[in-house]
């Protein structure tokens, strides 16, 4: 893949990987992953896979509670993303995550592998959902648990001086998306699929007062960067729009929320 793969339009390239990456790093979703991994309630000896593992920080702390004895596997599309994952692969007292190229859709692991496959933010970029899910229970064992965290696009609330432009902006980055509200159809699928809901949960984000170290600061510049050309925005639209997000200063307001569904293979 040469380093660079799209994502119905988004490129995940070294440089949007490094941006990433850093908006992976703000306390917004650093305290993600902390409900994440409460869901999760890893056990020492767990055999845990990470579907779209991103620059691997999860894997990193999922690794911590392992321990020596458990197993750490993650796969996902972008050899940029795998590239920084590898940096984050020395764990004291856990195992060195292992890290693949390879899709949800076809999981390079035998059957029964794991006893538990997390996911955040990637199920709503797969086109069929169904199949995914199939596939990963091919590689759950029997009881094993699915851990998935996505997000509804329709719950973003952003303040903007043109509330008219902020829509047709946010309307044109969900063409990134397979399905830019897949938490309203996940629970019905994951049944369909063979898996038995036990656990949900809203992982909101707030921030208020315009930050660049907040998750919205950093996701600003890869909107911009994104939607020009799609629907109608231009570059100047786009540039427009950003820079009245970061001139909104302490009047700045973004809200988002994120759904967390945990469930037993049966």
């Amino acid at each position: 893949m040469g380093g660079e793969v799209d994502v119905d339009g988004l490129r995940f390239d070294a440089e949007v990987s490094r941006q990433i990456e850093a908006v992976y790093r703000t306390p917004d979703v650093v305290e993600q992953r902390r409900a994440v991994r409460a869901a999760l309630a890893l056990r020492p000896g767990d055999r845990v896979l990470d579907v779209g593992s991103g620059p691997g920080l999860l894997a990193a702390e999922m690794a911590a509670e392992v321990g020596p004895d458990g197993r750490i596997c993650g796969i996902d599309i972008s050899d940029s993303m795998l590239a920084i994952a590898r940096t984050h692969a020395d764990v004291p007292d856990g195992p060195a995550p292992e890290f693949e190229l390879a899709s949800v859709e076809r999981i390079p692991h035998p059957a029964e592998s794991f006893d538990v496959v997390v996911s955040t933010q990637v199920f709503e970029y797969v086109d069929d959902v169904a199949a995914a899910l199939e596939e990963v229970r091919r590689v759950l064992r029997p009881a094993g648990r699915v851990v998935l965290l996505d997000t509804d696009w329709g719950s973003v609330v952003w303040r903007s001086s043109d509330d008219e432009r902020m829509a047709r902006v946010l309307t044109a980055f969900e063409d990134h998306l397979a399905d830019p509200h897949l938490p309203r159809t996940l629970p019905d699928v994951l049944v369909k699929t063979g898996f038995t809901p036990t656990h949900q949960q809203v992982v909101p984000i707030l921030n208020l007062g315009y930050d660049q170290r907040t998750y919205s600061g950093g996701l600003i510049d890869i909107v911009s960067d994104f939607v020009p050309g799609h629907g109608d925005v231009t570059q100047d639209e786009a540039t427009a729009w950003a820079d009245d997000l970061r001139g909104l200063g302490a009047s700045y307001f973004f809200s988002l929320n994120r759904y967390l569904f945990v469930a037993s293979a049966l």
